[in-house]
């Protein structure tokens, strides 16, 4: 036993597998509570927020990907382990998009269980990373982005890009670095789709415009 104090949730409406993973848990040294389904599972955490939720995908009503994203949208910062018996890439992008931070495919080694958990709690004592320009701030971890005290919704590419921008502050970010970072490589899109997704961003953070283009070069954010 590890002596450990962090709060997990289970959540599983199968009865043996929660009680596996219960037993396992607190084995460990974890305070373990669980939930049937996914809207008792959403009841818990409103009533004490854990340390990481270990989610089931697959549960009648409000299944786990509709709880990661009903308590992503309520602002839940919680690290969350899906637990599926499904495999194929579609199942775990759809998984990571619902706001899940890591993906476990049943059946599943015990070892391999607890390595997640403590990696994902490790993860969940580290400060937030926050990118900031002026009064622009972008939390790294939850992608959100706000400027004059509003949220901006941005999509996945767009807040990439606008990463890329802030971690780069005053320097010029080429159409071929963007590429390369943002899209995967020049094979994946052309220059002409930098150009408009720094539309696309400059549109939505609005006035003064924070993003400058170098002529013959490529952009660069906050000079």
């Amino acid at each position: 036993m590890r002596g450990m104090s962090e709060a997990i949730l289970v959540v599983d409406d199968d009865a043996p597998i929660r009680r596996m993973l219960e037993r396992t848990l607190a084995a460990e040294g974890y305070r373990v509570t669980s939930a049937v389904d996914g809207g008792a599972a959403l009841a818990a955490i409103e009533r004490s927020v854990p340390d990481l939720l270990v989610l089931d995908v697959a549960m009648p009503g409000v299944d786990g990907l509709a709880v990661c994203r009903r308590a992503r949208a309520r602002g839940l910062a919680t690290p969350i382990l899906l637990l599926t018996a499904r495999d194929a890439v579609s199942d775990r992008v759809d998984g990571l998009d619902a706001g899940a931070d890591d993906y476990l495919v049943k059946p599943f080694a015990t070892e391999e269980l607890l390595a997640r958990v403590r990696a994902l709690l490790r993860r969940g004592r580290e400060p937030a990373e926050v990118l900031a320009c002026g009064d622009l701030v972008f939390e790294v971890a939850t992608r959100t982005v706000h400027r004059h005290g509003r949220e901006i919704a941005l999509s996945e590419r767009e807040a990439d890009l606008l990463e890329l921008l802030l971690r780069n502050q005053r320097q010029v970010v080429t159409r071929e670095t963007a590429l390369r970072q943002v899209w995967g490589g020049a094979h994946a899109a052309s220059s002409n789709s930098v150009d408009r997704y720094v539309s696309y961003l400059r549109r939505k953070l609005g006035e003064p415009s924070l993003i400058e283009t170098v002529r013959g070069a490529g952009f660069v954010l906050g000079r």
